[in-house]
């Protein structure tokens, strides 16, 4: 898996039959301002990341993302790499993800 996934690649690999965990890292207080997340997702707290990774499955590859796909989900994905896990970011983030059309759901809470 290449560290960077385009939104056309990560919507072929959810319409795959091993599609990826994907995880909204945008940071709390972002989170808490937004009103949706790409379908599918779970938010996770990137300030946290050191707790719910452990419990991830290292067979299943992951994508994270954040509003613009730079530091945070970039940072994230690096750190997950480094568990050895098989993780990558979304290039551009939610942004270019709703830009494009990408499903999204409404938000309904969020998990640590």
């Amino acid at each position: 898996m290449s560290h960077a996934h385009t939104v056309a690649q990560l919507q072929a690999a959810l319409a795959s039959a091993t599609p990826p965990l994907v995880l909204d890292v945008r940071r709390a207080p972002t989170f808490e301002q937004a009103d949706e997340l790409i379908a599918g997702a779970v938010w996770r707290d990137p300030e946290r990341i050191d707790e719910w990774s452990e419990g991830l499955d290292q067979a299943v590859p992951v994508v994270v993302y954040c509003v613009h796909g730079h530091q945070v989900s970039q940072g994230c994905s690096r750190k997950l790499r480094d568990l050895g896990l098989e993780a990558a970011f979304l290039e551009g983030g939610i942004e270019a993800w709703i830009s494009t059309g990408g499903q999204t759901t409404a938000k309904t809470g969020a998990s640590t």
